[in-house]
């Protein structure tokens, strides 16, 4: 099965792989990699420009790694296939790049939302020394100013934002390949599979629920943003199936 593995696949899955270790490793001595690594806010002290790319690599845990590896080297193969390397490589980080911009853009306005019933004081606060009380494992106990703060110093982590854009295209060049489900245990067509995770994803995103740390607007992002560029390229060879 792995030498079956395309070439770009294989060393993104390495990649993701070492970094998930180094993290352990960071970890075990009170380092935490995704502080430095992890997309933060651009309004967030923590923020840096690099963090566009190595969000992408880092995950939260070893089941967020194992379900988004999985993604990629089921759907990620058969697309590199298709697709030469280069074109691929260049799908795979258009779309993870754009879901962490959307993300980003998501919660600059709740944060701004929330800003809005907080004193300018509070605000203040947040944005000079809101970061480091998360690092230091503690926040603020009013909670309108603790959710701004979770909002706007907690990074984001996680390939799926690129996952779902794979998703996305394997949905459009596969539409018909029937994948099977796990729950329950059924056969759909990939274009349903696609069209109903999206529509779940959508709903998930407009949810208020305080207890989702899942980025479900970098999801949709990746989607976005890898339709745009299949159009694109549709649109620029006749024969892009």
């Amino acid at each position: 099965m792995f030498d079956r593995i395309t070439p770009i696949v294989k060393n993104l899955l390495i990649i993701n792989g070492l970094f998930f270790i180094a993290t352990l490793a960071f970890g075990a001595k009170g380092i935490q990699l995704s502080d430095f690594l992890g997309l933060h806010s651009f309004q967030s002290l923590g923020f840096q420009p690099y963090q566009m790319v190595t969000y992408m690599f880092m995950h939260a845990s070893f089941t967020h790694l194992l379900f988004n590896m999985f993604a990629l080297f089921i759907f990620g193969t058969a697309l590199e296939r298709v697709w030469d390397a280069k074109r691929f490589l260049i799908y795979y980080m258009a779309t993870g790049i754009g879901a962490g911009l959307i993300q980003m853009f998501v919660a600059h306005i709740r944060v701004n939302s929330m800003f809005s019933e907080i004193p300018q004081e509070g605000i203040d606060l947040i944005l000079t020394e809101g970061y480091g009380l998360l690092q230091q494992g503690k926040n603020y106990s009013d909670i309108l100013m603790g959710s701004a703060n979770i909002s706007l110093n907690i990074p984001t982590v996680g390939a799926s934002g690129a996952v779902f854009g794979i998703l996305l295209a394997f949905g459009m060049l596969f539409p018909n390949t029937e994948l099977m489900l796990l729950f329950p245990p059924i056969p759909i067509k990939a274009k349903y599979f696609v069209i109903g995770y999206g529509a779940i994803e959508l709903w998930m995103a407009f949810q208020n629920n305080p207890g989702d740390n899942v980025a479900h607007f970098a999801h949709l992002g990746g989607m976005l943003i890898g339709f745009i560029l299949i159009k694109k390229w549709q649109n620029n060879r006749q024969n892009f199936y």
